[in-house]
């Protein structure tokens, strides 16, 4: 019997990179620094010391919320990959195979793992870091299917960790978890290759025929999304779409009286916190990042700190939300967002928008990108545009040591 380990560890090994999945390999690469650069001075640095290089490194990158995601998986590729790999001596095309053995692995999982409170980012991530790890050290296809099959029991993670810091620690856990099992399998561990496939249906997925695994076409099928609010990707569209309503229509928060949102149920499925008290908390909100759409016109860094939840414009408008989810869903941009704004004259102002600036459907502009990567560095005397597989671990242990 095939297993799922020995196809995906075989594409892993034999991987061979376009001009395309280098080009995504590079954005990645400066998109995830730049936000791990972005949390530096974030409370959870203090509390992840004690993890490994790697694990620090993931932590960094997904506290912020502000890492890219793959929407079929809906898991947080860059911010798994990019570490494990970087530690591990690898370069794009290793980053590459991690990838898209995350992205493979995630939808094979698919919509009802997630949906039944799994943090996907960890449960696939931990397999896909191992396979990224496995091939920067230079193994076989045996040894990275191996690897694959050791990290298989660390491979969890819960939403319910979402807005605390366990969510970015346990994204730390996963790429620890993949880099050992890596260096196990190197030094000669064995483990059985088939657990992979006993595991999938434990945790929800469909079963699996490795013989009909789709492996063609880019390394990471249907790309990755890149976020330009640094918060759940499940707030991207309504955010989008209520700063831009407030732009055009020059609202004045303090006039608006009402604000009605409609969007499919299962673009909600992370949106665990109605009433935030703190930043981390608010990234996880609707009616908060509704509030901060109109308030801030664009919820950067500074709209997701404890303080700014807490004001009292803040508290107002988010009292103002009322939701109607519609039924159903696969996904979290499934059909479109509709908003209406009632203000204090009668006026009511309206939008509706499927996808979000940043999505694989409305790629991220080089203006978009470059701003995000200054707000990232504001105050760091380092040059993204020079940054490469090979010289950025320095920065990384200059700035996030």
């Amino acid at each position: 019997m095939t297993s799922t380990a020995r196809v995906l560890a075989q594409w892993a090994q034999d991987i061979e990179p376009t001009a395309a999945d280098l080009a995504l390999a590079d954005r990645s690469l400066v998109d995830t620094v730049a936000v791990a650069l972005a949390a530096r001075e974030h409370p959870v640095m203090k509390v992840a010391a004690s993890l490994s290089e790697a694990g620090r490194w993931a932590t960094a990158a997904h506290v912020l919320d502000f890492d890219d995601l793959h929407m079929p998986s809906t898991t947080h590729v860059s911010a798994v990959c990019v570490p494990v790999v970087l530690t591990a001596g690898g370069g794009a095309r290793a980053y590459l195979a991690a990838a898209g053995v995350m992205a493979r692995l995630g939808t094979a999982l698919g919509w009802p793992h997630y949906s039944a409170g799994w943090h996907a980012t960890c449960t696939a991530g931990a397999p896909a870091a191992a396979a990224g790890a496995a091939v920067a050290l230079g193994l076989e296809a045996s040894q990275i299917a191996t690897a694959i099959a050791l990290s298989v029991p660390a491979a969890g993670g819960l939403q319910r960790a979402f807005g605390t810091d366990a969510k970015s620690l346990q994204v730390g856990f996963a790429v620890e978890a993949g880099l050992r099992a890596a260096t196990l399998a190197a030094d000669g561990a064995s483990a059985d290759e088939t657990v992979l496939d006993e595991w999938l249906p434990l945790v929800g997925a469909q079963p699996v025929d490795p013989r009909s695994a789709d492996l063609a076409g880019p390394a990471v099928p249907d790309g990755l999304a890149v976020k330009l609010y640094p918060c759940c990707y499940a707030l991207q569209r309504p955010i989008s779409a209520l700063a831009e309503l407030a732009a055009e229509a020059a609202l004045d928060p303090a006039d608006v009286r009402r604000i009605e949102l409609r969007t499919p149920e299962a673009t909600v499925v992370p949106l665990i916190h109605h009433r935030p008290q703190t930043g981390l908390q608010g990234k996880f909100s609707l009616e908060y990042a509704a509030a901060a759409a109109v308030l801030d016109r664009y919820p950067g860094f500074a709209s997701f700190t404890d303080d700014a939840v807490r004001r009292a414009p803040a508290r107002r408008l988010t009292a103002l939300v009322e939701t109607t989810l519609l039924p159903g869903g696969d996904g979290l941009l499934d059909g479109e967002l509709q908003a209406r704004v009632h203000t204090g004259n009668g006026a009511v102002h309206t939008a509706a928008l499927a996808f979000p600036p940043g999505s694989p459907a409305r790629p991220p502009t080089a203006a978009q990108l470059s701003g995000k990567l200054a707000d990232c560095l504001a105050g760091l005397d380092t040059d993204w545009s020079a940054w490469t597989w090979q010289n950025v671990v320095g920065v990384l242990r200059r700035f996030v040591p």
